[in-house]
C-alpha cells in the first residue's frame, strides 16, 4: 500500500503538475497544493474481518470433510480450532496485501471519514493555514480509497462556496478512472486557479509560500 503514491505519477507528470500550479498562481494570491498519499489509514480491522470471513466457513467445511474421512468424533472441535487458526493467518496476510480484496471489507463511509481526517491533518501539518492572506487550498488525493478532498483556508471559505470545489474533485476522480490522473489534476488546478483569481487576484508583492506538489512516498 505504501508504494501507491510513488507509482501514481511519473517524474514527467510531477513536473507537469508543478508547472501548472506555478502558472495558475500567477493570477491569484491563493496557494494551491496538490497532495498525493498512498492511503489515509491502514484499516487493520478490514484485515481481521476479511480473514474471519474467509477462514471461518473454510475451516467448518474442512473440519466436516476431514472428520468424515478420519472419523475422529469428539476431536472435531480441536481440529476446527487448529484449522481456523492456520487459515486465519493465511487469509489475514492475503487480505492485507491484496488491496482490491481488502477494499471490499471497508465501508464507503469509513473511507470518507478517514480521508477527511487525513486531509485536515495534512492541511495543518503542511502549514496551509499559515499563508499571509489565509488563501491556502489543499487538493488531497488518497490513492487507495479513490477519494479526492479539497480543503480551503478560512479566508477562501468566507468568499467561495463549498459547492464550487465539486467540479475539480469530479474532474480528478474521472481522470483517475481513465488512467489520466496527471492531466485531470492539471485541469482541476486550472479550475481552482480561475475560482481563486476571481476572489483573490494577484498582488504586486505576492510570493510562493507553499510547495507546488507534495507526494508522500
Amino acid at each position: 500500500m505504501k508504494d501507491l503514491a510513488k507509482h501514481f505519477l511519473s517524474e514527467e507528470d510531477r513536473r507537469k503538475i508543478e508547472a501548472v500550479v506555478t502558472e495558475s498562481e500567477k493570477k491569484t494570491s491563493g496557494e494551491i497544493v496538490p497532495m498525493i498519499v498512498s492511503a489515509s489509514d491502514h484499516y487493520p480491522m478490514a484485515d481481521v474481518i476479511g480473514a474471519v470471513a474467509f477462514a471461518l466457513p473454510t475451516a467448518i467445511a474442512l473440519t466436516y470433510l476431514i472428520g468424515l474421512w478420519l472419523w475422529i468424533g469428539g476431536q472435531n472441535l480441536w481440529l476446527f480450532l487448529g484449522l481456523f487458526a492456520v487459515l486465519f493467518l493465511i487469509f489475514h496476510t492475503l487480505v492485507k496485501h491484496w488491496l482490491g480484496l481488502k477494499r471490499l471489507f471497508i465501508s464507503g463511509r469509513e473511507m470518507d471519514e478517514e480521508v477527511e481526517e487525513a486531509a485536515v491533518t495534512r492541511f495543518f501539518r503542511e502549514g496551509l493555514h499559515r499563508t499571509r492572506d489565509e488563501t491556502g487550498v489543499l487538493v488531497f488525493i488518497s490513492v487507495f480509497e479513490h477519494r479526492v478532498w479539497v480543503l480551503a483556508d478560512r479566508g477562501i471559505n468566507a468568499r467561495v462556496k463549498d459547492g464550487q470545489w465539486d467540479q475539480p474533485v469530479g474532474t480528478i476522480i474521472e481522470g483517475i478512472k481513465q488512467n489520466r490522473q496527471a492531466d485531470a489534476i492539471c485541469e482541476a488546478v486550472k479550475t481552482i486557479g480561475t475560482i481563486l483569481a476571481e476572489h483573490f487576484p494577484i498582488k504586486p508583492d505576492n510570493t510562493n509560500e507553499l510547495r507546488n506538489l507534495i507526494v508522500e512516498e
